[in-house]
């Protein structure tokens, strides 16, 4: 099992998510807004921070709980489709996932995704 995780710009949120749902088995997906920055350089060069000049961008993160034979396909539509060709356009992260639980119906694992 495996959790990912795009925290994209949110103009390409509409683009992925109709991307997600043509793959055949797509599981379903949790949007989360968040803020942030990058690696701190702004226009011009170093990025001071304070606690007064901290900038955050409007973000918006997918979280989506899938089986390993579909991460990939899942990943690569992710990036395809949230790359802006900008500095900024997100980041990605795969996390193996130990044990997983549908509220609703108790099913576990990959029943319940």
């Amino acid at each position: 099992m495996k959790e990912i995780k795009a925290t994209i710009q949110p103009q390409m949120l509409s683009r992925v998510i109709r991307a997600l749902h043509e793959l055949p088995h797509f599981p379903g997906v949790t949007i989360v807004k968040c803020e942030g920055h990058g690696r701190g350089r702004g226009k011009g060069g170093a990025f001071v921070t304070t606690e007064d000049t901290i900038g955050f961008q409007s973000k918006q993160r997918v979280e989506i709980v899938c089986t390993d034979e579909i991460a990939q396909d899942i990943v690569d539509v992710i990036l395809r489709n949230a790359r802006t060709g900008n500095p900024g356009s997100g980041i990605l992260t795969v996390t193996d996932i130990a044990h997983v639980v549908r509220i609703g119906t108790g099913e576990t694992d990959e029943r319940a995704v």
